[in-house]
């Protein structure tokens, strides 16, 4: 591509407009040397590292290796941003609508060790890491509060992270918003002109044209989606269609932390470790069993920033070609 090309997400109907003018070689956006700070297996001051247990208020679940030491820890978040306690009913504040800052904010600490991102780990680790995820998910999504439930990942100063031990997060609401309704609605339109799941169709035609296919295994597939709005975007999607993360099998959970494992390790290697968030997308609550949701997980490395048009308009400028960067990623 050497002109400017405007494309749609046939998922979302959002517009990105590619300006390859702008564009960089993939080297360019490697993470520069001087950004990454070396650093320790354990840290004194951590909260996350073994033997600081002081430091936080208690360990909602864990799983452990003998008697003494854990491989992956649970804990509340110590400022999270919505609390169980507060209350789900909504009031008005004026002509405002308001409710309690109602939820469950949660801390998943991935390892004891405070310098292993999972790109580093073992599959076997990034399977405990899968399961807990699963595990909370399930617990969290059947309490009566709770309408949402979020498990995200931010990796690096500009994804947002406040600590350097590895870890994820997950957040419940008692409320959906707009966005994410928004996004369910794009499908249930499309299933009812069609007949069939959005995410299917993109899925089998991303397995047939290959072009921005990453990796592939028995169960999952990795791939740069055709209106990528940031650089190097990846979507991990289970070939099996299901609504809700919360169903998926044993087999599922392995095939799904080897396609991670994977693709982080890619990212790591081929760009220096960028900093970069990920969220799991799954249906909310009372809409596990629809046919028009596809549970996935998107990937966006933090590589450019967004600037006044695409805040004003809503649409993104990828100065990156979804199939070079696919191209890059997938040679070895």
């Amino acid at each position: 591509m050497n002109e400017s090309e405007i494309r749609q997400n046939k998922i979302t109907k959002q517009w990105v407009i590619y300006a390859p003018a702008r564009r960089k070689r993939p080297k360019d956006f490697e993470k520069p040397e001087h950004e990454k700070v070396p650093v320790p297996l354990y840290d004194k001051e951590c909260p996350f590292c073994p033997g600081n247990d002081h430091m936080i208020t208690s360990i909602i679940t864990e799983i452990k290796e003998g008697e003494d030491s854990w491989k992956i820890r649970v804990i509340p978040n110590k400022f999270p941003a919505v609390i169980p306690k507060n209350n789900i009913r909504r009031y008005n504040k004026g002509i405002y609508l308001a409710m309690g800052g109602y939820g469950h904010h949660e801390v998943v600490i991935e390892t004891p060790y405070h310098n292993q991102e999972i790109a580093q780990m073992s599959l076997k680790e990034v399977e405990l890491i899968i399961e807990v995820y699963h595990k909370r998910y399930r617990e969290l999504i059947k309490e009566d509060g709770n309408m949402m439930v979020i498990i995200f990942r931010n990796h690096g100063l500009r994804a947002g992270t406040s600590l350097i031990h590895p870890h994820s997060q997950i957040i419940s609401t008692g409320m959906v918003p707009g966005y994410i309704r928004w996004r369910e609605e794009m499908a249930l339109h499309y299933f009812d002109e069609w007949g069939r799941c959005v995410y299917c169709e993109v899925l089998a035609y991303e397995i047939k044209d290959k072009r921005r296919v990453i990796y592939e295994n028995d169960l999952f597939v990795a791939f740069v989606p055709f209106a990528a709005e940031v650089p190097f975007e990846i979507l991990i999607m289970p070939k099996m269609h299901k609504a809700n993360f919360g169903d998926i099998s044993d087999n599922e959970k392995s095939s799904f932390a080897l396609a991670l494992k994977n693709i982080l390790e890619r990212l790591r290697r081929k760009l220096n470790d960028p900093d970069y968030n990920y969220t799991i997308n799954t249906s909310v609550r009372y809409r596990a069993e629809e046919p028009q949701l596809h549970w996935h997980l998107l990937i966006r490395p933090r590589l450019t920033t967004q600037a006044g048009f695409e805040i004003g308009s809503g649409i993104h400028i990828n100065p990156s070609i979804p199939e070079e960067d696919a191209r890059f990623l997938k040679h070895e």
